[in-house]
Formats: structure tokens, sequence, C-alpha cells
């Protein structure tokens, strides 16, 4: 992709979550969401534990319903979308739902069956790593190691949207800077790459645009300059979602 049609598909929302509710009986987990992932960008959604984050991105692949609100997904409701547009949707989330007893080329080769045009499962394994465990059965793996199975996983369809939830949790500093550099990779081939986080760091390494959550809310939104002002990211996340506590 050129500079020039990078900067233009910028200016695009591959994803838009508009004034988004979810409850779950008495707990409110999004109240009024609302923001955006500019197209072939990566957009990292930051906040602390009990955020929404995950409910958020389980709601924009089609794996919770809001209870009001709106959420496109490439253009698309993902609650109704069809297998065509699934397909180019790619998610990685926390509680992996990675099948125990299984081991991890056996999976990955199953799993790119249900593409018509996988990638190289391969190359991707070779790339994460994932080929130096490809014998031990999958409830025996590190979390790292599944971490990085559930990252090969997603990558399969070759998505064109990508949701990544805490996707380096778990990795030591040299498979954090791997992650890193592959997700920066996809960015740079054309995809939308949407990564939650605790990590600071991994914050602002990798985004393009920045949301900050705080409870069911989006308390901040826009390129790390534009969120920060030049100051410590640190201090304004602190500021900002430590509003209203007693």
């Amino acid at each position: 992709m050129t500079e020039a049609a990078h900067e233009a598909s910028a200016e695009t929302s591959a994803v838009t979550i508009s004034d988004l509710h979810r409850s779950y009986g008495s707990v409110r987990a999004l109240d009024g969401l609302s923001w955006r992932a500019p197209a072939a960008r990566i957009t990292a959604v930051l906040g602390p534990n009990g955020a929404g984050k995950t409910t958020a991105i389980e709601c924009a692949v089609g794996l919770g319903r809001p209870d009001r609100g709106e959420v496109r997904v490439a253009g698309t409701d993902p609650a109704t979308a069809d297998a065509d547009h699934r397909a180019r949707v790619g998610v990685m989330l926390q509680s992996g739902g990675l099948p125990g007893g299984s081991k991890p080329m056996r999976l990955l080769g199953h799993l790119s069956r249900f593409y018509s045009a996988p990638a190289d499962v391969a190359a991707i394994a070779g790339r994460l790593g994932v080929s130096d465990f490809a014998g031990t059965t999958i409830r025996r793996l590190s979390g790292g190691q599944k971490q990085r199975l559930a990252l090969a996983a997603a990558l399969l369809g070759r998505p064109e949207v990508l949701f990544l939830d805490e996707p380096a949790a778990g990795l030591d500093p040299h498979g954090r800077l791997e992650v890193w550099d592959i997700i920066r990779s996809l960015r740079d081939e054309g995809a939308t790459v949407v990564v939650t986080t605790h990590s600071f760091e991994e914050a602002q390494r990798l985004a393009d645009h920045l949301v900050i959550m705080n409870p069911g809310r989006t308390v901040a939104e826009g390129t790390l300059d534009e969120v920060t002002g030049g100051r410590p990211l640190e201090a304004v996340y602190f500021e900002l979602t430590t509003r209203g506590r007693a």
C-alpha cells in the first residue's frame, strides 16, 4: 500500500461503536460507549479491569449483542453478518477457547479449512514460534505459548479487521517485541487492528489511534498527542480513570 493510499484509508473507519449499552444482570458493562477504529491503522483500547474492553470486542465480533446502540465492522452489523463477512474478521480473545486435547499444528490445520483462501499454516506457525512446541498438547502449553497459538489462529483467514484482546499477555519481553512487530506488519499490509491492553508501553509503541475507557464509557480518543497533549500517558490515564471516584 502506498503512503498516499494509506493516508486516504485512515480517513475512514473500519469499526464504529455508537452509544453501546450492555448489562449482565445488575452489572452495567457498557454505558453509552462510543469509539472508532480508522481503517488500516492500529487502534489501542486502554482501560482498567472492568472497563468493558472485552465486552466491546465481543459485541464487535458478534459473540455478544448490545442491549442498545450500534456496532459496524467494515460497514456490517456483526450480529447479523454472513459467513463471508465473518471470514474477513479475525479475533483473539483472552479466554482463548483452545481445545486442550489437541496439538497446535493439528488445530491450525483444522481451522484453516474453514477458509476458502487461508494463510499458509506452516509460515504462520514458524513466524510465531508455534512450530517449536507443535508436538505438545495444548493443555500442557505455557500461558505465553497459548497466546502465540491463539494469535496464529486469528491470522489464518488473512483478516481485513483483526481484534486482539491483550495479545502480549503472558509473553516474555522478546515475545512481546515479536508480536508487536507482527501487528505493525499487518497494519502495513492494510489490515485494521484493534488491540485491547493494560500496558502503557504497548499503547505508546503500537497505537496510531488511542481510546481510553473508564467503566463502560470512552473518556478520551485520538492520536497519542491529541489524547496526552505532550504529557506522560500514565499521568493523563490516571486523571481520566479516577475522576468521579470516592
